[in-house]
């Protein structure tokens, strides 16, 4: 390099006003052919590769773009189609592709799971005595189609061997270096092939790097990156890491590539520290990180400026590329397009787009100076004190109670043995109990109705007696299906964050803010920006007249403190657990709310508290006392007859069930059906003596589950649990479901309950 370089980690799939979802919806249902559908694929991917070239970016990643996620892409790359699947060899075709995603009728799909410590979910790859071959060299294709198409020499983004093996399934922990040596000559040749095509620069993504690892994986490290470098010399490898500091900072850049890539905003100070401490070495390019690729707000470009003054004195600017954090499919598209949104605000905030712009102001300031951007400097200095000063940030009510929080945990009225006893004298609930997670089916007309009513086509009357229909309707399903504990379906609410963002002080929304959470499914994280507070029930009216409509119970439903936090885009001036408090203490108020008007089984989920922990083991203590402090906060306060539930995603439970007891719930559901056995196993290594319902059947695939599967799934669960406290449920809630096919898995999930109760029965001699 001859100069400071910008750069981009990566681009969000998504489109501007998310014209991919649209496109795969339309595909999966038949609305659009392939050929069309692919056509609209490229459209929106070359759209994306244009934009960040007329930004002015120098080096434009390729191939970061995907039809569903991009480990599914990087494992049918290699063949890795599971056995369950139809593939004879070759290019993976589409079809295939999102069976193994979504699964079939004759097959279940592939785990899903969260990516890192983040909200996006990718499919687990499984290794199962599959032996991987070159299916197809993807990055080589977006490399050429960048530069026929766009004139874009760009830079081929590839998932890295190790952290791909590391993320995978199907094998065990001794024949992990053996199978990565496996992938070695594959990823060998996709880098030689790029080097006669003229690729230039190449980011292979090693987050895994970011977490802890063993002084042999740093060995293998050595050893796979001496081959690729062998085999392409030519090509410039950015080994690319990111959500957190590397732990063998002198090891790692020591490694045998041109550039390496670290966060220097996820990093808490260690990356710099290092860098600081050990210098970087001379033959080796930096790809700093500054400008943080997971939240919104603008970056204060005079401390960035600063931080990159502190790096290029110790690594020259000729030797230095300046970009995000990670890559920005964490974030929306473009403030642009954001209309409606108060311009106090909005100047304050930086998505995609304007994160690139920011980094090439700062490359710019690098280039040639301070002075050159001070505009730029002063223009954002401004938004960010405006914002800081305005009232929304300042509620001295809010902020008094916080500061006057006890320091110890908040404590419920009885232990659970007392609870449990009170609640099963007040419930009279059969045993193996039934009940689903929360939401039900939101078909095209509840969504047309909730617009007509936001465009104020349909007055709000209307409206809520349309959802009153609805919850009467799904009331009369669940009592024709022969659940136990009912749920009122949410049908008023877009999304769990977003609709208790919408009711609480503090919260913003955008218009087009969307960012992938898996596949199709995007999601739209509210801008916690100012003190949050509780300002009138939320969920009182709808819950109360669902439990007007039956005797049985129907539980209360609430998101969580942390799952709000984490699946939000959360302000930065103040501490982070100190807004989970904030939203703890708003919650608390809803909680007694729903009590006083007669609801007896409130549930507060939590499915974000595991994606929530850091990467770095030696951070979990502090996050998860956090984590436990702020949902206590929230819950205590009922009386003991009260039963308080939650629901959590599952990914490597045994990691976090002390803290998952420490919660105190009465109940908690888990969703498990794509790893049922793991988190068994986990139950066998590791007690659980509150009430609990593993997921039994999968809501992520369209398939519907066969009754056999359901009393195998409940059977291999009661080995280890005791049958007085475990509950029957699906994995999470249905929103996302239709009707038709919630109704029959929920007929045979109901099967599958009583076959196993009469068996129970049986077995006592009942």
């Amino acid at each position: 390099m001859t100069e400071v370089k910008s750069s981009n980690v990566g681009y969000p799939r998504i489109g501007e006003k998310r014209e991919w979802k649209k496109a795969l919806e339309q595909f999966w249902s038949g609305k659009l052919n392939k050929e069309t559908f692919l056509q609209q694929m490229e459209v929106i991917r070359l759209s994306s590769l244009e934009k960040q070239k007329q930004l002015g970016v120098d080096l434009i990643p390729v191939g970061d773009f995907t039809l569903y996620d991009h480990v599914l892409d990087t494992a049918v790359m290699f063949g890795l189609v599971p056995e369950r699947f139809t593939y004879r060899g070759g290019k993976v075709d589409i079809e295939t592709y999102f069976d193994i995603a979504r699964g079939n009728k004759d097959a279940v799909a592939a785990e899903m799971t969260k990516w890192f410590n983040t909200n996006y979910h990718y499919i687990v790859p499984e290794l199962n005595n599959l032996t991987p071959t070159l299916a197809e060299n993807r990055p080589l294709a977006f490399y050429k189609e960048g530069k026929e198409k766009l004139e874009i020499d760009g830079k081929p983004v590839i998932l890295g061997p190790i952290t791909f093996v590391k993320l995978s399934k199907g094998y065990k922990e001794s024949e992990f270096k053996s199978i990565v040596n496996q992938f070695v000559p594959l990823y060998a040749q996709i880098l030689k092939e790029l080097q006669q095509e003229g690729a230039l620069w190449v980011q292979i993504d090693e987050p895994i790097l970011a977490t802890t690892l063993t002084e042999e994986d740093i060995s293998l490290y050595q050893a796979v990156y001496q081959t690729l470098h062998q085999a392409a010399p030519q090509i410039n490898i950015i080994l690319q890491t990111y959500f957190e500091s590397i732990t063998y900072y002198e090891a790692v850049t020591s490694l045998p590539v041109q550039a390496i890539g670290l966060d220097f905003v996820h990093d808490a100070g260690q990356n710099l520290a290092s860098l600081q401490k050990f210098g970087f070495p001379s033959d080796k390019v930096l790809a700093a990180g500054v400008i943080d690729g997971r939240n919104i707000w603008g970056a204060k470009l005079d401390n960035k400026l600063s931080l990159l003054e502190e790096i290029t004195a110790i690594v020259p600017k000729d030797r230095l590329i300046i970009q995000p954090s990670s890559s920005l499919l964490h974030v929306p598209v473009t403030v642009k397009i954001e209309e409606t949104l108060d311009h106090t605000l909005k100047t304050a905030l930086a998505f995609a787009d304007e994160k690139l712009q920011e980094i090439v102001v700062l490359t710019k300031g690098i280039r040639e100076g301070k002075e050159q951007i001070q505009d730029e400097i002063n223009e954002r200095r401004t938004a960010i004190e405006a914002l800081n000063q305005s009232s929304i940030r300042n509620n001295q009510q809010v902020q008094t109670a916080i500061q006057n929080l006890p320091s110890s945990l908040a404590e419920r009225e009885a232990p659970y043995s007392v609870r449990q006893a009170t609640q099963k004298t007040a419930f009279q609930l059969p045993l193996l109990p039934t009940t689903t997670i929360g939401s039900f089916p939101q078909t095209q007309e509840v969504r047309r109705n909730r617009l007509k009513w936001r465009k104020g086509e349909l007055t709000a009357t209307d409206y809520q007696t349309y959802i009153k229909t609805e919850i009467k309707k799904w009331i009369d399903i669940q009592e024709e299906l022969g659940l136990d504990v009912f749920v009122h379906g949410e049908f008023e609410r877009t999304d769990m964050v977003e609709y208790f963002g919408e009711k609480l002080a503090g919260f913003q929304f955008t218009k087009f803010g969307w960012v992938q959470s898996y596949g199709s499914r995007c999601v739209k994280p509210p801008l916690i920006y100012g003190d949050v507070s509780f300002e009138q029930p939320m969920t009182v009216a709808e819950t109360v007249y669902a439990q007007s409509l039956t005797d049985h119970p129907v539980k209360g439903m609430l998101t969580g403190p942390i799952t709000i936090l984490n699946w939000s885009f959360v302000r930065d001036d103040i501490p982070r657990y100190e807004v989970a408090n904030q939203i703890a203490l708003a919650l608390r108020e809803e909680v007694e709310a729903l009590e006083a008007n007669g609801i007896r089984m409130i549930q507060v989920d939590e499915p974000a508290i595991r994606e929530g922990l850091p990467l770095k083991q030696e951070k979990w203590e502090d996050y998860l006392n956090a984590a436990v402090y702020a949902f206590r906060l929230a819950t205590t306060s009922v009386r003991n007859e009260t039963q308080i539930h939650t629901h959590m995603c599952y990914s490597d439970f045994e990691d976090i069930i002390s803290s998952i007891k420490a919660l105190d719930a009465d109940v908690i559901s888990i969703e498990t059906s794509r790893s049922h056995g793991e988190l068994i196993h986990s139950f066998e290594e590791s007690t659980y003596e509150q009430g609990i319902g593993l997921g039994v059947y999968d809501i992520h695939s369209p398939r519907v589950p066969q009754l056999d599967e359901l009393t195998k799934n409940i059977d291999r669960a009661l080995q280890v649990l005791d049958p007085q406290l475990f509950w029957i449920n699906p994995d999470c809630g249905l929103k996302t479901r239709g009707m038709d096919e919630t109704v029959a898995a929920l007929t045979v999930m109901v099967q599958a309950a009583k076959l196993s109760r009469e068996k129970l029965l049986v077995k006592k001699g009942e």
